[in-house]
Order: structure tokens, then C-alpha cells, then sequence
């Protein structure tokens, strides 16, 4: 026989269960916009009925009255299947992403329209040209074609400056993804922590939860991961996710390893994870060869990686940047192909320049050889620059084929070099270039849209709605009405029992 306030008990539970569903609903709401909240809700569940025995401490129960409900927990609504499956697109997005953006900016400094670009200045140098072949004696056509000259070289060295610049940035970037890797895997390791210490008292730690996946998606934008979840420990809900393991993935997906163990950033069951350092070896004035090792955090075991074959953000940057011990990487092989365009055009030029004479030469009677460029071998671009002689006396020019000085046969041919050997070379290397830019710009915008669909799926399941908030709000509220007013039935009741009964006799 239940007892005589077992009504307001099950009513009580009724209110109580209704107020924090009340309760999380307010919260989603106020969360609605907050980066990386997932949703919440709170699961109900039956509590244990009382048995209505056919005689009194009967073992039979032929029925059974309900005590009411309570709430079982909170818990918030993800899919992991589609947490893991994002966080490999976002790494493949990420990738095509930082490599189109370097590319951008090479082929933007490579063809640059401007009056100031390459294609300009190299015309106003031959058109220059042109005009001191029909006026080879003229002072003022022949510092022309040295002031252009000297623009033309400022210009290579300018290129030669900004890929340098640009590429010193690129380390700078790799270095401070470095470190936002070290403190994403220092922050996920400490969420664990704090997981491990609460699920096992049967408490769902969602706030964490929700943390520590918003530092796994930003370290899936660098390298590729897997997030493995592990058992739950102590008393906790079916519903606990766990501590987690990291692991490194290559391109193919697949777990990298070193020494036939799998590289495991972070390791939930020793709650220990690893730091990323990367060192550039200095072997020469442009090229460096970063060096990727992770280190335990707490001492023990390095292993050497191969960032490159983790895609993400950080293997662009160290793919771009490119290796000392070969031309590997787009900066390394676009600055051997100026360098090769500079040294190509300066060489041939200077042989030409060298088969005629200049002012000072015919009236001296003598052939000189003198070069219109000098740079240095190893570095062209860098280092081209006007010969001093033409700097200092554009009559060196050497305009004359024949030994006139009214002649300017040697001009035209001097001219002709661009037609002849810079512009298909040049004309090959802006090819080259704009047909990698497209092909990486196709597959970032594949891998994005791809992404984005994953994420929009993503968000379907885990983020809060509005409108369903508030028709949850609705039901709760009236269901929390309705157990009080249920309440203030059985109050009534017992207003019967205690105050209006026995009273006949009286």
C-alpha cells in the first residue's frame, strides 16, 4: 500500500524533473551563438515503481504503481562519426587553403601589371633600346637606356627581395603554428584531466566536452588526426564519452607511426601528450630544412616526423617553404627559376653587348668585351646590377657593329634578346606558375565545399535551434503546470482526509 503523501512525492518529482529541462532549455538558448556549444538535453527517466502486492508483504506483484520521474542526466547532443569526418576534410580544406595563399602571392609578385612590374619595365628597357639604335650618338638616348637598365635590375632584385621576405614569413608562420600546436594538445590534455576526475562520480561533464572538441577541430586545420575515445572509468553514464587518444595521421589516413608504434599525441590513459618542435637547419643563405620531432611533455621518447605527410595547414606552409638538401618547394623552385631567367637573359645580353663597341671604344680604337650586366652566379636575380663602367659613362654602351659611331645595328640586336630568349622562358614560368595556382584553387574550393557540407550536417545534429527551443519551453512549462496543479489536487485530498472525515457524531 503506498503511502498517503505518495502523491505529492510523485507530483514534487514531476515539477523538480520539468524545472531542469526548464533550466537546460535556458540554456541552449543563451548558448545559441556561443562557438562550439552543442546542444543539451536532459534525459528522463522513470523511477523505480512501488510494488502493489495481492496481500500484504505478498511476493507477487500482479501490478505496480508509478513514483514519478527524475532527471537521469544531461547530455549533449553530438555525432561523433561526423566530428571524425569533418576534422579530415578541415585538414585537406586547410592544406589547399595555405597553399593557394602562397601561391597567390608569388604569381601576384611574378606578373605584377603594373607600371613596375617585370613585363613593364622589361619593355621600357627594350623600347629604350630601339630608340638609341636609331640614334646611337645621342647622350641623351644612351642614359636612357642605362637609367632603364638600372631599373630593370632594381626590379629583379626587388622580386628577388620580396620572395626572400615572403619566405622569412612563411618560417615565421611555421614557428607560430608551432606553437598554437603546442598549446591546443597542452589544452586538450588538461580537458582529459578534468573529464577523468569528474565522469567516474556519474556526472556528465558537456562544457568540457564541448572544449575540448573545439581545440580538436582547430588541430585538425594543422595536421591530420584521429580522435580515439576510451572507456569511461568509475560509475559513470553510458552516455560519458571518456578520455581521449590523438594520433597522427598520414595523407592517406592512415595513423603515422616511428618505430612501429603509432605516434600518439595525446595519450588519455597516461594523460601525457607530446610538443611539437621544429628547427631549421641553416645549411645555406635561402635554404633551411625544418625539422619536425615531437616530445613527450613529460620527459621520455622523441620521434623525428615528416609534417609534410600530415596535410593541414602546417604541411603547406613546410611544403612551401621547402628543403635544404634539394629544389623541393615552391619558394626553393620558383627562386632557382628567376634566378635561371636572370642569369639566362643577363648572359645572353652581355655576349651580345660584348660583340659590338661603344663610343669611348671607337674612338679609341679598341673592342673591349665589356659586359652590360654583372651579377653573381649563384644568386642572379639578387645581385644583377649595371656594369660600373656603363653606371658611370653610358657611352660604354655598345650600340656599333661596325666600328661607326653613327652606327646602331649592335642596339637592334641587343634588343632582340627579349624576343629571342626572355620572353618564352619568362612567358613559360607565369604559365607554369598560373596552371599549379588554378589546379591548387580547384581542389581548395572541392575540399572546402565538402567541408562545409560535413560542418552543415554537423551543425543539423549538435547546434541549438531556436524555434525548437521554445517549443520545448512551451511543453516543459506546461507540464511543469501541471504537476503543480496536480498538487494542489492531492492537497485537496488530504484537506478531505484530514479535516472532513470522522466528524459524524460529533
Amino acid at each position: 500500500m503506498t503511502s498517503t503523501f505518495h502523491g505529492l512525492e510523485t507530483a514534487r518529482r514531476g515539477m523538480a524533473t520539468q524545472q531542469a529541462a526548464l533550466y537546460t532549455t535556458g540554456h541552449n538558448i543563451s548558448n545559441a551563438n556561443t562557438d562550439g556549444y552543442s546542444r543539451q538535453r536532459v534525459n528522463f527517466a522513470q523511477t523505480e515503481p512501488y510494488p502493489n502486492g495481492a496481500a500484504r508483504n505478498a511476493p507477487q506483484m500482479p501490478g505496480q504503481i508509478g513514483t514519478g520521474v527524475e532527471a537521469d542526466f544531461v547530455q549533449r547532443i553530438r555525432s561523433g562519426y561526423l566530428d571524425q569526418q569533418y576534422r579530415g576534410e578541415s585538414s585537406q580544406a586547410s592544406y589547399y587553403e595555405t597553399r593557394h595563399s602562397s601561391l597567390e602571392r608569388i604569381e601576384d609578385l611574378m606578373n605584377e601589371p603594373s607600371d613596375e612590374g617585370l613585363s613593364s619595365q622589361m619593355d621600357e628597357f627594350y623600347n629604350a633600346l630601339q630608340d638609341l639604335s636609331a640614334n646611337p650618338e645621342d647622350s641623351g638616348a644612351r642614359s636612357v637606356v642605362k637609367e632603364q637598365g638600372v631599373s630593370l635590375a632594381d626590379t629583379f632584385n626587388y622580386m628577388d627581395d620580396t620572395l626572400k621576405a615572403n619566405r622569412q614569413d612563411l618560417q615565421n608562420q611555421i614557428t607560430t603554428n608551432e606553437d598554437e600546436i603546442n598549446s591546443i594538445l597542452k589544452n586538450i590534455n588538461n580537458v582529459n584531466e578534468q573529464i577523468g576526475r569528474v565522469e567516474p562520480n556519474g556526472q556528465m561533464p558537456n562544457d568540457h566536452y564541448d572544449e575540448r572538441d573545439r581545440l580538436l577541430d582547430d588541430l585538425s586545420e594543422k595536421v591530420n588526426i584521429e580522435v580515439e575515445n576510451l572507456e569511461p572509468e568509475g560509475l559513470a553514464k553510458d552516455a560519458a564519452e571518456g578520455k581521449v587518444n590523438v594520433y597522427l595521421l598520414n595523407e592517406e589516413g592512415n595513423r603515422m607511426t616511428s618505430g612501429g608504434d603509432d605516434i600518439k599525441l595525446i595519450d588519455g590513459e597516461e594523460l601525457d601528450y607530446r610538443q611539437l618542435d621544429i628547427a631549421f637547419d641553416n645549411n645555406d643563405e635561402f635554404s633551411n630544412t625544418p625539422q619536425s620531432t615531437f616530445n613527450l611533455a613529460s620527459g621520455g621518447d622523441a620521434v623525428n616526423v615528416d609534417l609534410k605527410n600530415s596535410p593541414g595547414s602546417l604541411s603547406a606552409m613546410i611544403e612551401d617553404y621547402g628543403r635544404s638538401d634539394s629544389q623541393e618547394g615552391t619558394y626553393p623552385e620558383v627562386m632557382q627559376q628567376l634566378d635561371d631567367l636572370v642569369s639566362d637573359f643577363a648572359n645572353e645580353f652581355n655576349s651580345v653587348h660584348q660583340a659590338g663597341q661603344g663610343l669611348n671604344e671607337i674612338e679609341n680604337g679598341t673592342n673591349d668585351n665589356n659586359n652590360f650586366f654583372d651579377f653573381d652566379g649563384d644568386n642572379a636575380a639578387g645581385s644583377i646590377q649595371v656594369d660600373s663602367l656603363i653606371r658611370n659613362d653610358p657611352g660604354n654602351i655598345a650600340a656599333s657593329q661596325n666600328g661607326d659611331a653613327g652606327d646602331g645595328s649592335n642596339a637592334i640586336e641587343l634588343s632582340n634578346v627579349k624576343d629571342d630568349n626572355f620572353d618564352g622562358e619568362y612567358q613559360s614560368m607565369i604559365g607554369d606558375l598560373a596552371v599549379e595556382t588554378s589546379e591548387v584553387q580547384q581542389q581548395m574550393n572541392n575540399t572546402a565545399t565538402i567541408r562545409d557540407n560535413v560542418n552543415s550536417r554537423r551543425q543539423e545534429v549538435s547546434s541549438v535551434s531556436l524555434d525548437e527551443e521554445m517549443t520545448n519551453m512551451i511543453q516543459f512549462q506546461h507540464a511543469y503546470n501541471a504537476a503543480a496543479r496536480n498538487i494542489t489536487n492531492v492537497d485537496e485530498m488530504l484537506d478531505r482526509i484530514i479535516n472532513n472525515m470522522g466528524l459524524v457524531g460529533r
